[in-house]
């Protein structure tokens, strides 16, 4: 599934990963396409890649 606003994006995960390093080596991507949803979300990037494991959907947005 992937859906598209103004202003966000949704897609689902097939495979998300499934601990912390591969976790934090997403989120760094993240980060670097969509850094609201860290500064404005999360708080840090450690904080956002623990949301990341095991996750079925990643949402993106920007202000």
């Amino acid at each position: 599934m992937i859906c598209v606003g103004f202003d966000t994006l949704s897609v689902s995960v097939a495979v998300a990963p499934t601990g912390r390093d591969a976790a934090l080596a997403v989120a760094a991507e993240h980060f670097a396409f969509c850094p609201d949803n860290i500064w404005q979300g999360a708080g840090s990037l450690t904080a956002y890649a623990d949301q990341l494991i095991d996750a079925d959907e990643w949402k993106f947005w920007w202000d």
